[in-house]
């Protein structure tokens, strides 16, 4: 893996407006003055470490469900029905995202955003066009937006009569993720509606309905579970299960959660993809800690609320609004730098099997809001 600087294209601008990328400059979000560069086997590592990993959290929710765990994972009782429903049943699940760091050819899982992941758009449509104008004869780790039409195709049989809605409240980054995920479902023959997620309404019935009080009965959305546990909204979760498709499906709730990485450590500590992980709940007494390590609130968005500590001294921290229900305490691992910048990689599920990256560099080594997007290509084999 290489970090190349390259020039950008004189009219980008214009160009990843009219497909849809509607945020770039916030906080200079998309780079396009540098390029990841891969080998064909470094890809075929990170395309294997995806599956393998995915097939061990598969593991984790079952293990959960047969274990009661609900109270280690901060998930209300009242909902364990219902995700064990979402699991026997397998229900409908488009997409997640790994965050895996890649360093010398050693591949480690940071985090899985199961529930409600974002950077698709930019990973699938915008760094493939640029690669098309950067340099055509070249190939990329990318068929995801293939992947998802064929495999929104693949659930229809699994959905209930009426259009599929598509959700999110008026966070930039979620709607042009959520609008995006319609036109993939428009482009694999379903009739598609939108709708703001503070719209949704609830008839004399108990249904849930849009704006104009029509039924809603499959919805995809951009919307954690935990929060939508946290409101009255979510008990129309359960007297709605039959008559409404929710899409991620509620098992989700799991897989998103912090907690996970713990118990993917407890069930595979041998796996050279997981990392060493302790949680500390909210009022428990902290035990000893290793002396480097990365510390996440077991629900946190957008990188919030996260410390790097190395050798007993704070590296980094950001600040934000989470942690009330404790942390997990993951063993540090380095991030490769090239020039100041520090990249993760994102790579990609569309039901259930991998289907290609995109990459987020930071100054710092903790990704968030301010960590920009850049796009990649593997190199050609020498012959």
């Amino acid at each position: 893996m290489k970090r190349i600087p390259i020039i950008p294209r004189p009219n980008w601008e214009q160009k990843i407006l009219e497909q849809g990328f509607l945020f770039y400059k916030d906080d200079c979000y998309y780079n396009e003055s540098a390029a990841y560069e891969f080998t064909y086997a470094e890809i075929e590592l990170i395309e294997k470490a995806t599956a393998e990993i995915f097939e061990m959290c598969l593991k984790v929710v079952e293990h959960v469900i047969e274990n009661k765990l609900w109270d280690e994972f901060c998930i209300p009782q009242e909902y364990a029905a219902l995700i064990e429903w979402s699991w026997n049943n397998d229900r409908p699940s488009f997409y997640g995202r790994f965050d895996l760091t890649f360093n010398n050819g050693q591949v480690k899982l940071l985090e899985f955003n199961a529930d409600t992941p974002t950077l698709l758009l930019e990973s699938s449509v915008i760094q493939w066009y640029w690669l098309q104008d950067y340099n055509d004869t070249l190939d990329q780790y990318n068929n995801i937006h293939e992947a998802l039409v064929e495999h929104i195709q693949d659930c229809k049989p699994y959905l209930n009569l009426g259009p599929l809605f598509f959700t999110s409240h008026d966070n930039m980054e979620d709607f042009m993720t959520v609008k995006y995920m319609q036109d993939t479902a428009a482009q694999a023959g379903l009739d598609t509606e939108f709708l703001y997620i503070d719209d949704i309404g609830v008839n004399d019935d108990g249904r849930f309905t849009d704006d104009k009080g029509n039924l809603v009965t499959n919805i995809f959305k951009i919307y954690p579970y935990e929060w939508m546990f946290d409101e009255p909204f979510g008990q129309y979760l359960i007297t709605n299960r039959d008559n409404c498709c929710w899409i991620e499906p509620p098992y989700k709730a799991i897989l998103s959660n912090k907690m996970m990485l713990k118990y993917i450590y407890d069930l595979f500590p041998d796996s050279p993809y997981i990392l060493p992980c302790i949680a500390v709940k909210a009022g428990e007494p902290l035990p000893e800690l290793p002396a480097s390590y990365a510390r996440k609130p077991i629900f946190s968005r957008e990188g919030e609320n996260v410390s790097l500590v190395i050798e007993g001294q704070t590296l980094e921290e950001t600040n934000g609004e989470y942690g009330d229900e404790g942390y997990i305490y993951q063993q540090y691992v380095e991030l490769p730098e090239f020039d100041g910048r520090h990249p993760i990689i994102g790579s990609w599920l569309i039901g259930g099997e991998p289907a290609g990256m995109g990459i987020r560099e930071s100054s710092g080594r903790i990704t968030n809001v301010t960590s920009s997007f850049c796009p990649h290509y593997i190199k050609r084999e020498e012959s």
